[in-house]
């Protein structure tokens, strides 16, 4: 895993995930940068619309998660709102990645508003592990300017989105071929292979 300059983040896939009633993947974080999974913390967009973040107390786990902070920040109803807000501006800027398409002026704007700031500050503790310390505006900042490293990549990744017909996550698509098709192969994935076995004709 390797350290981006801006954040402090790592922009491999974590592993932490929460999975909600139905067996569905929710508040999971296999996009390989934040940002993205800020996005796909709304559920089937478009058909559920299903909004995992729901509380301030599930925005201040979610950045602990990501790997913005290492112990969760005091979030209140306003950081909340600034955190949906920024994500509703992401997804459209994410659509126009993934499809070629020119950046809506408005998104843009408003994430370059939002990547302006101070973010999480690391350090090295006594016991020589590594901390990231942060308020939760400073964490909203890191997931911003995390979006903005997505533009104009030295490293060759694209943007898209799951191929799961009743999933929105987006990823980075870092692989070889460029050819990745899931958000996460052990949940999207399988689904899939198991469709794809079950209309197989019998005998």
């Amino acid at each position: 895993m390797h350290d981006t300059p801006l954040t402090g983040y790592t922009d491999d896939i974590a592993t932490a995930s929460v999975t909600s009633q139905t067996g569905d993947m929710s508040m999971v974080h296999v996009a390989g940068n934040p940002a993205l999974d800020l996005v796909g913390t709304v559920t089937s967009r478009g058909t559920l619309d299903a909004d995992e973040l729901t509380t301030p107390d599930v925005l201040a786990q979610w950045y602990v998660d990501a790997g913005i902070v290492t112990r969760r920040p005091m979030v209140d109803e306003r950081h909340l709102a600034a955190a949906v807000a920024l994500r509703e501006h992401l997804f459209p800027l994410v659509e126009s990645l993934a499809g070629g398409t020119a950046l809506p002026d408005r998104h843009r704007t408003a994430l370059n508003r939002a990547a302006r700031g101070p973010v999480p500050v690391v350090a090295v503790g006594p016991d020589g592990r590594r901390t990231t310390s942060g308020d939760a505006d400073a964490c909203l900042v890191a997931v911003a300017r995390a979006a903005v490293e997505l533009f104009d990549r030295a490293d060759g990744a694209v943007v898209r989105f799951c191929a799961d017909e009743t999933c929105t996550h987006p990823f980075l698509d870092r692989s070889r071929t460029r050819r990745r098709r899931w958000c996460d192969m052990a949940s999207c994935g399988d689904r899939a292979k198991v469709r794809r076995y079950r209309a197989q004709p019998s005998g």
